[in-house]
């Protein structure tokens, strides 16, 4: 459930830009949780208003068990997560890279409910279809043990593209800002805190 669920409570919503934050990690701690942090609060610092997505909080099946063919109901976790994307007007994810992908659990989530009629909608058998989240834009920030100009002249990025032009580009979100914080493993405690700020700063700028 999102933090604002949980409570009850509605954020007051002022001049401020509506930001809906999704950690897209199953851990219980991370880098990307610390990231994420920073990022909110310096949206906060700058009277966005932020609501709060942890995946690996949720209860879902992350499995599509019959593709389109057959419908599978939504979980209550996941039909508040739609109302909560219908109500941001830029989404941020912060998520890892594993195995040159998205995380299970992250695609898992996407699977389950960017489906037609939300995210999209075909057009009979012509392959047009309408950009149903259009108008609404998306920063990502993303951990790599894998040093970054590697992940994209030898592996080519398959991650990021995956993202920007796949899934959320075919919904029609427009990705604004692709941080990465990499590579990680090696990373020193001074590196961590400048991404840590570097975090700070894209929220304080959203």
């Amino acid at each position: 459930m999102t933090e604002a669920s949980k409570s009850g409570a509605t954020p007051l919503e002022g001049d401020g830009k509506r930001i809906l934050m999704i950690l897209g990690t199953p851990k219980s701690t991370s880098l990307c949780h610390a990231l994420y942090e920073a990022y909110a609060q310096g949206a906060r610092n700058e009277g966005h208003v932020v609501r709060h997505l942890k995946l690996g909080e949720l209860r879902f099946d992350p499995v599509l068990r019959y593709g389109y063919e057959q419908s599978q109901p939504l979980e209550t976790d996941l039909l508040e997560a739609q109302r909560q994307i219908h109500w941001a007007e830029h989404l941020v994810f912060v998520y890892p890279v594993w195995w040159g992908g998205l995380p299970a659990l992250l695609k898992g989530f996407f699977d389950r409910i960017f489906l037609p009629g939300f995210a999209f909608k075909h057009h009979g058998r012509s392959q047009a279809q309408n950009r149903l989240l259009s108008g609404r834009t998306a920063d990502l920030l993303v951990t790599l043990d894998t040093p970054p100009w590697y992940f994209r002249w030898i592996y080519g990025a398959p991650a990021h593209r995956q993202m920007t032009r796949s899934i959320l580009g075919f919904s029609g979100i427009k990705t604004r800002h692709l941080a990465e914080f990499a590579p990680v493993r090696p990373s020193s405690e001074a590196q961590r805190q400048s991404w840590l700020r570097r975090a700070e700063t894209l929220g304080s700028r959203a």
